[in-house]
């Protein structure tokens, strides 16, 4: 069966790091890479739990001060050793997030996507911290990057699934895939495996939603179509979750509606314009250029 004209390949790798030892980490994270690439030559894109490459550990196995002894600047010799990675593989990374030290010292947890050539093409720093619990200081942007000519891809991070502002912003922005690097070890995970079809659902997208294996995390990653369906699901240990997402059934969704039903962001681009938000200061909804394309909908806003 052929390939459809826009698809891309993802590995989501169910793993975890060595606990507070970055280097053994790193040999896992490559070796894991580059048996992918053996084993699936298909994949184009591989993705990993959050905080992986900073070697954190269990919830209750915490280091003091782990965060700002593991924390490296981007770029540095860690992105470094990401980049030659990508190149040797051919493969676009996600390799989940790191502890980024900024140039003021703050840290912030940080998810790169480094292209097949390899280009950091995004950093993205996690908007939602998991407060009271995570130290990071949170960012204040969200963040998009395009395989050209296959899709556009949308960052996120772990607990910012739970805030709806973020895949819709992300879908807003033109994402038609979000990543969701993961690193959950509480028996919250259900609630984020209903939030993860509903930010599908609801924003028309793939979701690719990897957390880390047992014992690092409670594992059951999954990759949700844009109608909310589940299409894979892992178990609590180490494991690989391979999936060709086809760009054109996003396509398909957002022309035709969700079971060919439902149809948000052509409501929204219809009548976005006069619905007051005051949440957010009051505004209106903007409609993204994106969705001026669609049929049967009308500009509803600046």
């Amino acid at each position: 069966m052929p390939t459809p004209p826009r698809a891309l390949t993802v590995a989501a790798l169910q793993t975890t790091p060595v606990p507070h030892d970055p280097e053994a980490t790193w040999q896992r994270y490559a070796e894991r890479v580059r048996a992918t690439r053996s084993l699936f030559p298909h994949v184009q894109l591989v993705v990993v739990p959050e905080l992986m490459l900073a070697a954190e550990a269990p919830l209750l196995q915490a280091a003091e001060n782990w965060m700002d002894r593991a924390a490296v600047t981007v770029p540095g010799p860690l992105t470094d050793r990401i980049r030659d990675l990508a190149v040797e593989t051919g493969l676009w990374l996600v390799p989940g997030t790191l502890y980024e030290r900024a140039e003021d010292g703050t840290v912030h947890n940080t998810a790169l996507a480094v292209s097949s050539e390899g280009e950091i093409v995004a950093a993205y720093r996690k908007v939602f911290p998991w407060q009271p619990y995570e130290q990071a200081a949170p960012g204040g942007e969200f963040t998009v990057f395009d395989i050209p000519g296959v899709a556009r891809i949308g960052l996120a991070i772990c607990y910012d699934g739970s805030f709806p502002e973020t895949a819709r912003q992300l879908a807003w922005l033109g994402a038609e895939i979000i990543l969701q690097p993961t690193l959950t070890t509480t028996r919250d995970r259900e609630m984020e495996l209903v939030m993860a079809r509903a930010n599908a659902w609801t924003n028309q997208v793939y979701v690719v939603n990897v957390n880390a294996a047992d014992p690092a995390g409670t594992g059951q990653s999954l990759i949700v179509d844009p109608e909310g369906v589940v299409r894979q699901q892992a178990g609590p240990g180490e494991e690989i979750l391979v999936d060709t997402l086809d760009l054109g059934t996003v396509d398909r969704v957002r022309a035709l509606g969700s079971n060919g039903l439902n149809r948000p962001w052509a409501q929204l681009a219809h009548y976005g314009g006069t619905i007051k938000l005051p949440a957010y200061e009051g505004g209106t909804f903007r409609t993204p250029h994106w969705a001026d394309e669609q049929p049967g909908t009308t500009s509803g806003g600046a």
